[in-house]
């Protein structure tokens, strides 16, 4: 569904721990120092889509008031300074709660995701939109957001994470 997307790096015990102090720990300064190396690292790739919008990956609402922030989103902010790309986190929701990815099989995944995202504000239309993650692993999330943002009538959706797992 995606067009094409990278990481900054790959998902080892290292980001694994880093990830979570972030997310679990609130840690988060940690959303800068990823923002910059998305950009460090991925600009040149981000420059050749021609990027309309930056879309964070929301969390649903109960997880969002527990953590207190979102993580993509605080990547994505960074990132679209860095950039000089509009972030817009008020167009695509996640209005299912869902389990933990990390909990889950590969295909339980893409059956988690499935209806549990959805475009709010159309204005996504003929656009190019980057989505912001922070695992990219088997793709499930990604997938079920870019095909939301598709058959809103998007014209190509990207992805950056912070990290990949080997192999993808």
């Amino acid at each position: 569904m995606y067009a094409r997307g990278r990481a900054a790096f790959v998902y080892d015990s290292l980001m694994r721990e880093s990830i979570s102090r972030f997310k679990y720990k609130n840690r988060r300064e940690y959303g800068n120092f990823y923002g910059e190396e998305l950009w460090r690292s991925c600009e040149k790739a981000v420059r050749s889509w021609d990027i309309d919008v930056l879309i964070p990956i929301p969390l649903h609402k109960s997880r969002r008031r527990a953590r207190g922030f979102n993580q993509a989103e605080l990547i994505a902010v960074r990132l679209g300074e860095k950039l000089k790309i509009p972030v817009a986190a008020d167009i695509l929701v996640r209005v299912r709660k869902t389990k933990a990815q990390k909990e889950l099989s590969d295909q339980e995944r893409k059956i988690n995701l499935k209806n549990a995202f959805q475009v709010v504000k159309n204005e996504v239309k003929s656009k190019n939109i980057l989505l912001i993650d922070d695992i990219y692993t088997t793709g499930s999330t990604i997938d079920a957001a870019s095909a939301v943002l598709l058959e809103a009538g998007a014209e190509k959706v990207y992805f950056l994470s912070i990290s990949i797992g080997r192999g993808y």
